[in-house]
């Protein structure tokens, strides 16, 4: 999956300066128009955008903000119709249920037996957030100051991973079930933001450049999830539900791509194969992978216009 993935950012930032040469535009603004706004999400285009303000690129914070919030919404709209394609047309069928293992029945059996005390259960959710959060960012810190500087949300996710096996080894699971609901409001909490913070008629005279990008960009990441990702990985079920997340992941951000996973587990059945790849790739790989192509973009266009 990592190496689909930097075949599509390639793809990406293509379609991405391609639409804007049409257009007699600046190229720089069609690589923001490409994975440093779609994959690469609002910290990516932040960073670079400023970058290219910087540089002397006019407004590209807020048209790489722009497709950046645009992609989140259209990641999570083609993710379940991608789904529903692959099942349908494909002859897809969910595999049965697995049986649950002594761990996951004593997770459930505590879920019961506190499911009076939700006040419980919410203040120890909130706590290992805050454990996540906190311990994540002096990890964090930690590796700056050595010279590794990675996302702050990419250490804390590595912290949360510790605390989950760690509990489930203790014998002592989380109730997933009020995480999940944390996840959910933060991401529709995330999305709301995103969208408060654009002022769209600063780019009112762009709007049909950005139109056609965005349109393209869509047909690009629904053809590549159906012809490329499902196929390379299996064809099965597994391959379905990474091919929804990989969907959301690519136009939007990494939460996108679980919440369209998690929409068609919670229908058709679970993933554990697409749970595992999809948020690691998306979380870790696919920054690595974004900032080796832009740089590459980069290099071309000067070339190109020298």
């Amino acid at each position: 999956l990592v190496l689909i993935a930097g075949v599509f950012l390639f793809l990406q930032n293509f379609v991405g300066i391609a639409v804007v040469l049409a257009f007699d535009e600046n190229p720089y603004y069609g690589l923001i128009a490409g994975s440093v706004a779609f994959a690469g999400g609002h910290g990516t285009a932040i960073a670079w955008g400023q970058l290219a303000e910087d540089g002397g690129l006019a407004g590209a914070s807020l048209v790489g903000l722009s497709f950046a919030t645009f992609g989140l919404v259209a990641g999570g709209l083609v993710g379940g119709p991608i789904a529903r394609y692959l099942m349908n047309r494909r002859q897809v069928v969910a595999p049965p249920a697995p049986e649950l293992s002594s761990v996951m029945k004593d997770a459930i059996k505590v879920g019961e037996g506190e499911g009076g005390n939700w006040l419980y259960l919410v203040l120890i959710s909130v706590l290992i957030l805050t454990l996540c959060v906190s311990l994540g960012d002096i990890v964090n810190r930690s590796l700056a100051e050595h010279g590794v500087r990675l996302p702050g949300f990419l250490t804390s996710m590595f912290v949360g991973i510790v605390i989950v096996n760690t509990t489930d080894i203790l014998g002592r699971p989380l109730n997933m079930e009020v995480i999940e609901k944390f996840s959910e409001l933060a991401l529709n909490i995330f999305l709301a933001m995103s969208m408060m913070a654009i002022q769209l008629w600063t780019l009112a005279s762009a709007a049909h450049v950005m139109a056609v990008v965005l349109v393209l960009q869509i047909i690009l990441m629904t053809l590549f999830a159906i012809f490329v990702v499902f196929r390379l990985m299996g064809k099965d079920y597994d391959a379905v539900v990474i091919a929804s997340g990989f969907a959301g992941m690519g136009l939007g951000a990494t939460p996108v791509a679980i919440a369209n996973m998690d929409a068609v587990t919670t229908r058709f059945g679970a993933s554990t194969k697409a749970f595992l790849v999809v948020p690691l790739v998306g979380a870790f790989f696919i920054d690595i992978l974004n900032a080796g192509t832009i740089n590459f973009f980069i290099g071309l266009i000067k070339s190109w216009l020298l």
